[in-house]
């Protein structure tokens, strides 16, 4: 063929390696949260709730059980990159998705930042320790220990190069260390068990009271160390890379989470009841060690190895978290590229080692400039109050997507729903309002970060988005005499459905005296050319002559085009605006089983982007028009409908029933009302003849319409609204109805842009 371009590059689209079996997702969560949090906040938390520090970590582990169950549900049901964002996307698209992806990337950021100043610190502390000369060079900047910012950034710059390497080696690097802290810290609880049943009164002693700042230190301590707990949402984000998700990303959540928990409160238990100082509390002298607390706690009651061992410990750990969360982080930042919700280039994936590289070294200088600037009491607050903010919109997405996405299956389902997703929002958000008693700097950086997030949507955000201009061709196309005011367009792909659509078609544009133009769309793969295409022009071709005969058959003005695209549905809306369409046309064979999808990639975004009316069918093998049933709902989209119907009942004599739907075992007055709106609705259309009159019982709308669907050839429905959340197409009734219904089902959506099409065009 003249035109045909020259052999495409054969390269194949670039995906993540699936590396990460059960016991490696599994590390990365307890290596996440077996971290800075309790190395590193063990004695900010002492200090807040005192002995109470306990109850806190343990109803910390309870809040966060709650939302790893939507997590474990999410995760298995959705398996790809971007935990927390890819679900809120899913639920909640648009400004609410991006602010999600955007909110959590921070998140990890700061996390990293706590992580490897906890590093530098107990570095540093090491350092002193056994070299005392280094005391002398202890130069301070910013308020702050210079030589511990050099160690913080100089380990952000190695695990950098770590997770650039490969997903792999930071596996395998995860796992050793992380197994490695979990022994010494089991060393540690031993020896303090002992020390404590060495001394059971001073133990006693150091837990009264238990609550020396009452309440409102426990829920500060929780919200202060909730970043302690966000490990498990790492596992999410690199679902990608793991092997059969649907079990192991559940089960790797559950595991690291008892197995973090049961650690975090032994340990806390051993540093309140093992340090006896006279005259003091212990929580207090655990606050005033900080960070290092601790380590401090295994000076008063371990031997010189013991001191030692416990430092090691804490530095395996504060490096093992770090290596998680750039992990993870950096999967948050490359499915927002892969989105085109931030710079593209965050999307790459390095060919030869499959990493989001660009993505990483992006997260690791953001992490390191911000361990440079903030105190770590502030960056451990301002993270926990991101995280618990964005935790709450994980809850809510799990149950918007139960209820827009019914079709999706999990290998996990959350107990107790929609109870406990509604419990950990409004836990999770009290747990944040609590810390602007803690620190107000916190909230300060979140809404800073919220608000610089919603002005890089509004001004750079929709723009990329745009700027993915579909690449579409005009391939071929019948001869046409002067084209008709009214026209129709019908995608054709499917063998079995060609006849079926050009029977719905031919008698709406008979009685508008309009034609049918029928499409072939002719998909490339993204990394081809968009002119290999043409390759695939004659497997169009039958389908589109079958349909263009049958139409002339029938007297009505047929012809066809075929489109070159990379997504099919480039190609229909393509020609839908260029052909200015009057009405699209088009089926789809069910539901699919995506979490991603309702109909089908194609149908859905031809749904929600279609510049014309729109009609939808769910057809089967044979389509019969004999009976057809149209409930009378009311509103521009039903008389719509309503409309076609009357040109197939004069087209084809459909025998017609308008239905009704009331609340089971109705007195007189209410049938009496059904009656008189079906009337009405009769009246306002074109629908001739002896029209039946169905009244149909039942609790539900959509179930009763479904169930009485089966006794016709043809249901037809008006889409209906839905509020600005929600992600259904047509609204929840006709969707639910096209779901549960064996009968061909038809949804009709009146457009309601064309005055914004008007003004377009007048404007220019």
């Amino acid at each position: 063929m003249a035109n045909q371009s020259p052999a495409p590059d054969p390269k194949v689209t670039v995906t993540f390696a699936r590396d990460l079996g059960l016991f490696d997702a599994t590390m990365i969560g307890i290596g996440a949260m077996i971290g800075a949090g309790i190395f590193v906040l063990t004695g900010i938390a002492a200090g807040e709730a005192g002995p109470a520090a306990v109850l806190a970590f343990g109803l910390n582990g309870f809040v966060t059980l709650l939302t790893a169950l939507s997590y474990a549900e999410l995760a298995s049901a959705l398996p790809e990159a971007g935990g927390g964002y890819a679900y809120i996307k899913k639920a909640f698209p648009g400004a609410a998705g991006f602010l999600s992806g955007w909110m959590l990337w921070f998140c990890y950021v700061i996390a990293c930042s706590l992580y490897a100043l906890g590093f530098g610190s107990y570095a540093w502390e090491a350092m002193l320790g056994n070299i005392p000369l280094l005391e002398h060079v202890d130069l301070h900047v910013f308020g702050r220990s210079l030589p511990v910012l050099v160690i913080t950034a100089a380990v952000g710059v190695i695990f950098v190069n770590v997770n650039m390497r490969g997903t792999a080696l930071t596996g395998s690097v995860e796992n050793v260390m992380t197994m490695a802290k979990i022994v010494i810290l089991l060393v540690f609880v031993a020896m303090g068990v002992n020390h404590i049943f060495g001394n059971p009164a001073a133990a006693a002693a150091n837990f009264k009271p238990f609550m020396p700042k009452g309440m409102t230190g426990v829920v500060l301590a929780m919200g202060l160390t909730f970043i302690a707990f966000e490990g498990y949402d790492l596992i999410a984000t690199v679902a990608e890379e793991v092997r059969d998700p649907e079990k192991n990303l559940p089960r790797a959540t559950m595991i690291s989470l008892f197995v973090t928990v049961l650690i975090y409160v032994m340990v806390i238990l051993v540093c309140i009841g093992a340090i006896v100082v006279p005259g003091r509390a212990s929580w207090e002298v655990l606050g005033e060690s900080g960070e290092t607390a601790v380590v401090g706690a295994a000076r008063r009651f371990m031997p010189m190895f013991g001191v030692a061992l416990v430092t090691v410990g804490a530095l395996l750990s504060t490096l093992s978290a770090l290596n998680a969360t750039i992990l993870a982080s950096s999967r948050v930042a490359f499915s927002m590229g892969r989105d085109r919700m931030l710079p593209e280039a965050l999307g790459r994936i390095h060919p030869t080692r499959r990493t989001p590289h660009i993505a990483v070294f992006v997260t690791g200088v953001i992490l390191i400039v911000v361990a440079m600037l903030f105190p770590i009491r502030v960056i451990g607050s301002a993270a926990s109050v991101m995280f618990l903010l964005t935790f709450a919109l994980v809850n809510l997405a799990l149950i918007a997507i139960r209820r827009k996405f019914p079709e999706v299956r999990s290998g996990f389902r959350v107990p107790l729903y929609p109870l406990v997703p509604i419990v950990a929002i409004v836990l999770n958000l009290v747990l944040a309002v609590y810390q602007l008693k803690f620190d107000v700097r916190s909230w300060y950086i979140a809404a800073v970060w919220i608000g610089l997030g919603l002005a890089v949507y509004a001004v750079f955000a929709r723009r990329w988005t745009a700027a993915q201009m579909p690449q579409v061709i005009d391939a071929r196309s019948t001869a046409r005499s002067a084209p008709r005011a009214y026209r129709i367009l019908t995608p054709m792909h499917h063998p079995d459905h060609v006849i079926p659509l050009m029977q719905l078609a031919v008698p709406i544009a008979e009685a508008r005296g309009g034609e049918i133009i029928v499409l072939g769309v002719a998909d490339v793969p993204q990394s081809l050319p968009i002119g290999a295409g043409r390759q695939f022009i004659a497997a169009k071709q039958p389908l589109l002559q079958e349909a263009v005969r049958y139409g002339w058959e029938q007297g009505v003005p047929t012809h066809s085009e075929v489109r070159i695209a990379h997504r099919v549905y480039d190609g229909i809306l393509r020609a839908a605006e260029e052909e200015e369409a009057s009405l699209v046309l088009m089926g789809w064979k069910g539901y699919t089983t995506r979490g991603d999808r309702i109909f089908g990639e194609v149908a859905d975004q031809v749904v929600r982007h279609a510049p014309c009316d729109l009609m939808t069918v769910k057809l089967n093998e044979h389509l019969k028009l004999d009976r057809i049933l149209i409930p009378t709902a009311g509103g521009p989209h039903a008389l719509l409908a309503a409309e076609f119907v009357a040109d197939y009942q004069r087209a084809y004599g459909s025998r017609v029933a308008c239905c009704y739907v009331v609340d089971e075992h109705p007195d007189e007055h209410r049938r009496q009302q059904a009656d008189e709106w079906i009337d009405k609705t009769v009246h306002r259309t074109g629908l001739e003849g002896e029209i039946e009159h169905r009244i149909i019982e039942s609790p539900r709308v959509a179930t009763g319409l479904a169930q009485a669907a089966g006794d016709y050839d043809l249901i037809v429905l008006g889409a209906s609204k839905e509020g600005i959340f929600s992600s259904v197409l047509f609204g929840d009734i006709p969707e639910r109805v096209a779901r549960q219904a064996d009968t061909p089902v038809m949804i009709v959506r009146r457009y309601e842009g064309v005055m914004k099409t008007v003004v377009k065009k007048v404007m220019g």
